[in-house]
């Protein structure tokens, strides 16, 4: 495993929490930045959510808001499933962020991201409630992996530590690699 950095990131999906809810959960863990890494950084059903009105709201409670639109999800096909090192992943959207995560861009992003979290207490936000169902859990992986740590707030409030996902194998490369790739079959 390659130490880097000794930054601690947490995780919050907005869900459908009315903004009042949203806010009480950064101020209980005392975030000081929001990093956005929805790639569309809007919601029509909850409109609260859109990154003009959050940033406006956050600024008015003294949290910071950044948009990371290159650390975020929907990412196209960059490879054939047979091609890519990430077979591992069955769900073709988290397949499609793993084989992104492999890109510059993603690296760049990430780079940034680390240096907003070494200087304030930083969450990485998209919308979905959980982490194991969205992109937070490879980006998690990939924090964990460079030597952070990284803890998930639930919208109960609890927060529960990140592990790196066992199927993760972790190359020692600058920059950091992570591959998941399909359990071999009987005839490999």
């Amino acid at each position: 495993m390659i130490v880097k950095n000794q930054m601690t990131l947490w995780t919050i999906g907005h869900a459908n929490h009315d903004i009042k809810t949203f806010l009480a959960l950064l101020n209980q863990h005392q975030i000081q930045a929001l990093a956005d890494i929805r790639r569309f950084p809007g919601s029509r059903k909850f409109p609260q959510f859109n990154c003009e009105k959050l940033a406006i709201t956050l600024k008015s409670h003294e949290i910071e808001y950044q948009w990371f639109e290159d650390l975020g999800g929907r990412r196209s096909k960059s490879m054939d499933a047979d091609e890519s090192p990430n077979g591992g992943w069955r769900n073709s959207s988290f397949r499609n962020y793993a084989d992104y995560m492999l890109s510059s861009r993603f690296h760049v992003a990430f780079m940034e991201l680390e240096a907003l979290a070494l200087a304030q207490r930083t969450a990485i936000m998209c919308a979905e409630s959980v982490f194991w169902r969205c992109h937070r859990r490879l980006v998690s992986d990939y924090a964990v992996a460079t030597g952070g740590r990284v803890n998930h707030i639930f919208p109960n409030g609890q927060v529960k530590p990140h592990s790196l996902t066992s199927e993760a194998v972790v190359e020692d490369q600058n920059p950091c690699r992570i591959v998941y790739p399909a359990a071999p079959t009987l005839f490999d």
